[in-house]
This record gives C-alpha cells, structure tokens and sequence, in this order.
C-alpha cells in the first residue's frame, strides 16, 4: 500500500510544524519550502485551511486519504463529537499506541514493528498497524524481540507517565490501553473542527 516516504522535513515546512517530532533540519527553516518560502504569501481561502488541517492530520498519523475519509465516517455516525471521535480512532490505531507507548521512536517506525510482527495484542502477534485497540487490552513486545536494538533505544528513558490513557509495565515491556484518551489528553496541535467542516460542505 502507498505511503508517504519522501522527505519528512519538507512536509513539516510546509504545516509550519514538527508534525514527526524533533526536526534540526525544521528548526532551522520553519518557512515553507520552495524559492518563495520565506515571503509573504497570499492569503489562504477558507477551503484551503480546512483541506491544510486534514492533510496534516493525515501526514501526523500517517493515514491514507481512503482509511482516513472511512474513519471520519464512522466517527460520524457514533455518538458524541465527530471531531473527538476521529481524534479518538486515530489514537487507538495500534501503530499509534505501539508509538505513544514509546515502543517505537516515530509512528513510522511503530508501523514497522507492527508490520514484521514484533508485537502482541493480549498475547497474540498481530500485523496489522490500523487494528483499533480496544479498552483494556494489553500492547506489547513479542519475546524474542524484547532484545532488538531499536525498541531498547526507544524505551530508554522514556516518561510513559505523560500518556494518562495508558499504563506501562516495565517487566513484561507491555502496556494496557486504560481508556480512549479526552480531547485535552491529546498532545497533536489539529483543529479537528475544520476537518469536520471541510467534509461537511
């Protein structure tokens, strides 16, 4: 399936945001890309915005338009605040929580782990990185990757305290799925709202 691997910092210029984490390269060129990044631009229409804020929630999470269109719907049709609903779907996907669980460096590399079966749903190896973690069943490392370099790096020192909807476990390097996380909960800076409005028109 396509996904997006051409250069994260480029898409990050163009949001005027680290949407892939600690960027050096952003840091230092927070403008957009292109010969005319660093001027004034024209004034972005209203559909421009709505369309920006649903790309760069799509690029954030690393979500085709297909899967993201097909979540947005269902979001639609439970009850409560659409907006919050996608925002809520979009962090039970179990790449997202692999990552948020600090499994996994980036959303990218989560994915990855997902992808060649390195992790456990409620003890099972499960392959597929859009699966909807369910309140409270356990995420975790299989045991024979409980080793690799890459999850021990991610793992070291990482504040599992700061994700209130999850509750890590040192020993077995697993962690629950308390809850769906509230809208304040969510650290990613998306006005869910537009998104809601641009598929409304």
């Amino acid at each position: 399936m396509a996904r997006y691997t051409g250069p994260k910092t480029r898409i990050a210029r163009k949001f005027g945001e680290a949407i892939y984490g600690a960027d050096k390269a952003f840091e230092k060129r927070k403008y957009a890309p292109g010969q005319h990044g660093n001027s004034r631009r024209r004034k972005t229409s209203e559909y421009g915005v709505m369309l920006a804020e649903k790309q760069k929630a799509k690029y954030t999470y690393g979500v085709l338009e297909k899967q993201f269109r097909n979540m947005f719907d269902k979001a639609s049709r439970e009850s409560g605040i659409t907006g919050v609903n996608l925002l809520q779907a979009l962090e039970s996907r179990l790449d997202n929580v692999v990552f948020r669980l600090g499994i996994a460096p980036t959303r990218a590399a989560a994915r990855q782990l997902v992808s060649h079966r390195h992790i456990t749903v409620d003890g099972k190896v499960l392959n597929i990185p859009s699966y909807q973690v369910k309140p409270g069943q356990i995420v975790g490392v299989r045991e024979r990757s409980k080793s690799l370099e890459v999850i021990s790096d991610s793992l070291a020192g990482f504040n599992h305290a700061k994700y209130a909807w999850i509750e890590w476990d040192e020993q077995a390097k697993a962690g629950k799925f308390l809850h769906k996380p509230e809208r304040e909960d969510i650290p990613e800076n998306i006005k869910e709202q537009l998104i809601v409005e641009l598929y409304s028109k």
